[in-house]
């Protein structure tokens, strides 16, 4: 993690960025923060990428792709640039943690038990990506972070819509040299055996500290190291015994001669709860420690005041939006309350979209509770006005840490839905009702529900969800809320209902609350919720 650059930008999409991550495939990736105070991985796409006639198409087909795995193992994206935005760019959740690639070339290979158990809990991993139907086709040491309490797999599809202009057309180098499938390397189609192939390659790095096909501290040419992956046996010395005989069968040249995932997942043995956390490195707590306090840092620290250059006096136009508050503090910040028939930019944010008919994946991030930001178009996060709202009559204290007694009862709303969508890359839906039952509580506990219902046109599928809903703050006239369980609001779908989603209400008279949702926005949601008396 590094600072900002000059030139960088403030913000992108309306989130505040904090940091850089680094460079990815696609282009930079920033540490950026919602409203809220949720990290997020927003990752950019190069101008020339951008430029291409068909690459907003296939982007947006790369990212619902992405969505579609949804498991321990996997992070979830969370928004993404609309039609036409410059730079493109996709924003994930944020892990603190680094990288099996930053690991190994700090500290060296891992230790066979530790290399034992990232090989249960990627083969975990790679069974959840079959389910979905989804080839990965990048698994590399970069993609896999090494959390305290598991691994995760990041980066599914994008590498691929960002290098390859023909998308899966034969001839074209996918992936990364020195971890990709000798079908990759001559450029065919890949399909699942690829995915193990590169799974066997990660493991041989973690436990040895290189490719399969390079020596310790040899470094090749691609054309020359593209011919070893094709035709030479790999080196596999240094791998731990315990995994060798399934890494070398994973590794076979031939596709159809690598075992499948779920026979991997077997042979290595399922993962159980407390392995990770007691076979990882000694000192992997202590860096993720850091890293979380240095998060903990960057997502408290106020914006710098804006500063014109020499000469050019200053800025015009003060920023429209009020501040943030941190990250669940232990004394919530005041809130602004809403402006009045503020809808400004509502529909320029691009929703994750609904599932959609027959064969479409269900994507159910629009299909939850629609919370916006009720001071904010885009999700902005900027200096203050210079005047201080007033209060509300039922304004807690700044400090109060329960939720207040006008709040509690059961608060509705019905929006259009979206019966204009197209059903492919977002489901034509009916009516869309949000009910939400709050109940006395403190911060930290589940004071209440959300129960969404949307049905789809064609199919008449509810794909709405029901969630708990932790109280994490309360402001003078508004309260932060989590969702910690989600679930289909019709048990007898089986799509997945995203987690974790943060939400913000704000009182905007005794009998109405407006709702905002951080991230991708809920399209023919309601635009409020009125009290049930």
């Amino acid at each position: 993690m590094e600072s900002l650059r000059p030139g960088d930008p403030p913000e992108i999409g309306g989130y505040r960025l904090l940091a850089r991550l680094g460079e990815g495939g696609m282009g930079e990736v920033f540490l950026a923060r919602t409203v809220s105070g949720r990290p997020l991985a927003l990752k950019t796409v190069h101008r020339d990428l951008s430029l291409q006639p068909d690459f907003a198409e296939r982007f947006a087909r790369e990212i619902r792709t992405n969505d579609r795995v949804r498991c321990a193992w996997t992070v979830s994206v969370v928004d993404f640039s609309p039609p036409g935005t410059t730079p493109q760019w996709l924003a994930t959740e944020y892990v603190a943690a680094p990288s099996l690639g930053d690991w190994v070339r700090t500290h060296g290979p891992l230790a066979a038990p530790a290399v034992k158990c990232l090989a249960r809990e990627l083969s975990a991993a790679l069974v959840a990506v079959r389910e979905a139907g989804v080839v990965h086709r990048d698994i590399k040491p970069g993609n896999v972070l090494l959390g305290p309490e598991r691994p995760f797999l990041i980066d599914f599809g994008i590498a691929r819509a960002a290098h390859d202009p023909r998308r899966t057309r034969t001839g074209a180098v996918i992936g990364t040299p020195g971890f990709l499938a000798p079908e990759q390397a001559t450029g065919d189609v890949a399909a699942a055996p690829a995915d193990v192939f590169s799974l066997a390659a990660v493991l041989v790095y973690a436990g040895t500290g290189r490719s399969p096909f390079l020596a310790a501290g040899e470094e090749l040419d691609l054309p020359a190291l593209l011919y070893r992956i094709v035709h030479d046996e790999p080196v596999l010395d240094g791998v731990p015994e315990a995994i060798l005989p399934l890494v070398r069968e994973c590794l076979a040249k031939d596709p159809g001669r690598r075992p499948g995932a779920e026979e991997i997942r077997a042979r290595f043995g399922a993962a159980a709860e407390p392995d990770w956390s007691e076979a990882v490195p000694p000192a992997l707590p202590a860096e993720v420690a850091r890293r979380e306090a240095e998060l903990r840092l960057l997502l408290t620290t106020p914006r710098p005041p804006a500063t014109a250059p020499p000469g050019t006096g200053p800025t015009p136009v003060p920023p429209p939006f009020p501040s943030a508050p941190p990250a669940v503090p232990a004394t919530a910040p005041e809130a602004s309350p809403a402006a009045s028939g503020d809808r400004s930019g509502w529909a320029a944010r691009r929703p994750l979209l609904l599932g959609a008919a027959a064969g479409a994946a269900v994507l159910i991030a629009a299909a939850v509770l629609p919370v916006r930001f009720p001071w904010s178009g885009g999700g902005a996060d900027t200096a203050p006005p210079t005047s201080s709202p007033a209060p509300s009559p039922s304004a807690p204290s700044p400090s109060a840490r329960t939720l207040p007694a006008s709040w509690v009862g059961t608060w509705s709303g019905v929006g259009p839905g979206t019966p204009d969508a197209d059903g492919i890359s977002r489901a034509r839906t009916g009516k869309f009702t949000v009910t939400v039952t709050l109940n006395p509580g403190a911060v930290g506990e589940v004071v209440g529900r959300q129960v969404s219902e949307v049905k789809e046109t064609s199919s008449g599928r509810n794909l709405g969800c029901t969630e708990a809903l932790e109280l994490r703050q309360v402001g003078r006239n508004s309260a932060v809320f989590a969702a910690v369980t989600s679930h289909p609001t019709d048990r007898a779908q089986t799509f997945d209902c995203p987690r974790d989603n943060r939400y913000v209400l704000t009182m905007a008279d005794p009998d109405r609350l407006t709702l905002e949702s951080e991230g991708a926005q809920s399209a023919g949601s309601p635009a409020g919720l009125t009290r049930h008396r």
